[in-house]
């Protein structure tokens, strides 16, 4: 199967520094927008990875995946920027991150991942399973190991 076409629309305050997605910067499978004042992006079409949707299968593949990149408490933000309406689809609950959250301010909800995980995870299940998408991701090999386990 071919590369899964992707769009990252990630919040203006998402730390680049911070964030697992820089690397894979420049693929032509994958389109990064900054969500700025007065951003819109017509999500119609997509499958769109989101909490509490139903859990995404194989047979989601065939639509472009959407992936929303910043905080969690930056979400609602991040939704507001979309028109059209997606197939919200989420990730099997089971799914552990191997990322260590250390957020002193806010708690992050449970089963959540960091954004390449997500990534990865996603296109794995729709049948795109490219180990590339992690090759700069310091916590591949815990998160391979998370993501094998039954």
């Amino acid at each position: 199967m071919s590369a899964i076409e992707t769009v990252v629309i990630r919040h203006p305050k998402e730390r680049l520094s911070k964030c697992s997605l820089v690397p894979l910067h420049g693929r032509p499978d994958i389109t990064f927008h900054k969500a700025t004042t007065g951003f819109r992006f017509d999500a119609g079409g997509y499958t769109l990875l989101t909490p509490s949707a139903p859990v995404l299968t194989s047979g989601d593949a065939g639509r472009p995946l959407l992936l929303l990149d910043g905080t969690w408490r930056y979400a609602a933000d991040l939704e507001a920027c979309l028109t059209g309406e997606p197939v919200r689809r989420s990730l099997p609950a089971d799914l552990v991150t191997a990322y260590p959250r250390k957020s002193k301010l806010f708690q992050d909800p449970e089963g959540g991942l960091a954004s390449v995980e997500a990534l990865y995870a996603a296109r794995r299940i729709l049948g795109d399973d490219d180990p590339t998408l992690l090759e700069a991701y310091r916590w591949k090999d815990e998160f391979l190991r998370n993501f094998e386990r039954p």
